[in-house]
């Protein structure tokens, strides 16, 4: 373990928002809801960055409920981070100055980065910085009011339309406070090795604003090792803590020279930490059962490396009340010490994927016709 941090008197300044260490949680559809954040943010001592899941723009600027829904806060969480995704820049537009005028966030950080085809078939996420001038207008939409506004984008839409150099630039000329940057394809989804390389190119292509980095971060060591390869500002953290809510407390003692401090829970620790996660999902819910249920993809990410038999799994899985979890895991050896090797990829890892694009997407870099309000989505999260 390393005895000190390269970082370790860094702060990460996001407009007027002091981030330290610095340490961001990335926006995860379906993932990064209110509760998932607290559990993260009590492990971190408060500390770090936490953003919400994807928010859609034309969702918001039309109240749907389930939006107005995900982007409740709780009272101690400074400051509001909200991620939004838009295609058209009037809607983008509204939906920042809904957001500022209302007092809903502090923060707004913009999706450029989602794979998904449900977003790239809409020329959004991860599809979009490939249209220069288009990226242009949503950023200067979005920089129109006083809230700091923050990007997070991928290297581009395969390696034969790499964009996020153009990209980085355009952002810096745009006002735009920090860029994240994740280091695959939209081709690549979460499959082979992130490009840390291209983060450190970045950050000396624009050496104007804080550049964080983002995959691969399986653990605190990895995210100093990132900073210490790429320059990076700090860094995001996806996929690493699935099931792993505690990895913020490593972070916050690997960037503070404290490595000695890293958790590493028992079963039993992390049986009541699954509990406590179920429990908010129906609190913030409003329904007991439904919050177990939406917990139960979390099971095999928090079980991960443990001794625990399929079948065991298995029902875990399916429960539907917090006493028919609580039982099923106090069945379990709960005195199992953290497993060697429980650290590492976790969620979706399949790569090589075509990339779902607009009709005739990639034949002008620059020509934005066609895009606008219906190719907004109406959902959020997810």
């Amino acid at each position: 373990m390393p005895t000190a941090s390269p970082t370790v008197n860094t702060t990460l300044s996001i407009g007027p928002h002091a981030v330290r260490p610095p340490v961001v949680l990335a926006p995860m559809a379906g993932i990064t809801n209110a509760p998932f954040r607290t559990l993260c943010r009590e492990y971190s001592g408060g500390k770090g960055l936490f953003v919400s899941e994807m928010i859609t723009t034309r969702a918001l600027v039309e109240r749907n409920e389930k939006t107005m829904q995900l982007i409740r806060f709780d009272a101690s969480e400074q400051p509001r981070s909200i991620q939004l995704y838009g295609v058209d820049p009037a809607t983008v537009g509204k939906a920042v100055r809904m957001i500022a005028e209302e007092d809903l966030a502090d923060h707004i950080d913009l999706n450029f980065g989602c794979p998904v085809p449900k977003v790239t078939r809409k020329g959004g996420g991860s599809a979009l910085p490939f249209k220069r001038n288009l990226l242009r207008a949503i950023l200067r939409e979005a920089g129109a009011g006083d809230l700091p506004v923050t990007m997070k984008m991928r290297k581009g839409i395969d390696d034969d339309h790499i964009t996020y150099l153009d990209a980085g630039r355009i952002a810096v000329e745009e006002g735009v406070t920090a860029i994240a940057l994740h280091g695959r394809t939209a081709a690549q989804h979460y499959g082979g090795t992130a490009d840390w390389e291209a983060i450190a190119r970045l950050k000396e292509h624009v050496p104007e604003i804080p550049v964080l980095g983002n995959g691969d971060i399986w653990s605190a060591d990895d995210a100093l090792r990132m900073v210490r390869e790429t320059g990076c500002d700090g860094v995001v953290v996806g996929r690493g803590c699935l099931g792993r809510p505690w990895l913020f407390a490593d972070l916050v003692a690997a960037f503070e020279g404290r490595p000695d401090a890293y958790v590493r829970p028992t079963l039993r620790e992390v049986a009541d930490a699954m509990v406590r996660h179920a429990t908010l999902l129906g609190e913030w819910i409003g329904d007991e059962s439904r919050g177990v249920i939406d917990f139960r993809k979390h099971v095999a990410w928090y079980l991960k490396g443990f001794a625990v038999g399929s079948e065991m799994r298995r029902r875990l899985a399916v429960t539907s009340t917090l006493e028919e979890l609580r039982a099923g895991l106090d069945e379990l050896d709960l005195d199992q010490p953290w497993p060697s090797g429980a650290d590492g990829p976790r969620g979706r890892t399949s790569g090589n994927n075509r990339v779902v694009l607009p009709d005739g997407w990639l034949k002008d870099p620059y020509d934005c016709a066609g895009v606008g309000e219906d190719a907004e989505l109406d959902t959020s999260g997810g």
